[in-house]
């Protein structure tokens, strides 16, 4: 039977492999996938906790917070293709200084 400590460690490390992606990445895509991998992180402690504190009232939470996840990847994956038809690139660069 694994204990509470080794899926915690494997929400961390999700979470950690996410914020290397999301700080060493410039393209949006990788960026966007990177901060999901960081919440799929923090939906694995979420499920661990209340294992161990043996409440329904955090699986709960952590469907809720998957449904989320679902529609901010639709809306993410919208606004990409928006970005891509504006300027024809989806570096982070390119869209750091504003015009107009």
């Amino acid at each position: 039977m694994t204990g509470v400590g080794e899926y915690v460690v494997v929400g961390a490390i999700l979470f950690a492999l996410g914020l290397v992606g999301f700080l060493s990445r410039r393209n949006l895509i990788v960026m966007f996938l990177s901060t999901e991998l960081m919440f799929q992180g923090v939906v694995v402690n979420v499920v661990a906790f209340s294992r161990l504190h043996e409440h329904v009232d955090g699986q709960a939470f952590a469907l809720f917070l998957l449904a989320i996840a679902a529609v901010e990847a639709g809306l993410a994956l919208g606004l990409l293709v928006l970005l891509y038809r504006i300027r024809g690139t989806l570096d982070a660069d390119a869209w750091s200084t504003m015009s107009g």
